[in-house]
């Protein structure tokens, strides 16, 4: 369980350092990104095998209308993290479309994973999402919504979301993890 935290703390530590201590980092001028980079691919590494090693009590499990819904928030999720990159509409009316795909990824994990590894890595990307939102308002109170995109991005964003989807429900299938039940 310990390398599970220390990957989720690796993870959330170099994202939120810019707002925690934003002089540290302009003091590092370019050279904190391969840094942040390092640290975020160790602490994905470390949740990888600190999630496949971790045992924990059991609350619930997955079951069929579960797993239905985890399915449709993922498909939102997704296309979040979609329309996010390719300021889509739905990027135009909301701040945070990725860290919003974040929470959402999060809780349909947790839906069909209830239990203590489970909690530990999708409640802390959870809880790590939420603090940077509030972190990021607190620091910038404005925002300016991006500018209109044609509608060729707005169906390109669909469509890859939708591939993205399959790519990531094969993977699912490939490591053990049936996706669809």
């Amino acid at each position: 369980m310990a390398i599970l935290i220390l990957g989720v703390l690796l993870w959330a530590l170099p994202h939120l350092a810019k707002r925690i201590v934003p002089g540290f980092h302009r003091n590092l001028k370019g050279a904190e990104r391969p840094m942040v980079a390092g640290l975020v691919l160790v602490g994905v590494l470390l949740m990888v095998v600190g999630y496949r090693a971790a045992d924990g009590a059991i609350f619930w499990g997955r079951s069929a209308p579960l797993a239905g819904i985890n399915n449709l928030l993922m498909l939102v999720s997704v296309y979040l993290f979609a329309a996010a990159g390719m300021q889509t509409a739905v990027a135009r009316k909301m701040r945070h479309p990725m860290l919003s795909a974040m929470i959402l990824w999060s809780v349909a994990h947790l839906l069909v994973n209830g239990d203590v590894p489970s909690f530990v890595l999708f409640g802390g990307l959870a809880l790590w999402a939420v603090l940077e939102m509030v972190l990021i308002n607190r620091a910038a109170p404005g925002w300016t919504p991006p500018k209109p995109v044609p509608a060729k991005k707005e169906a390109m964003a669909a469509i890859g979301a939708l591939v993205v989807y399959g790519a990531m429900a094969g993977v699912h299938y490939a490591l053990g993890y049936p996706a669809f039940g």
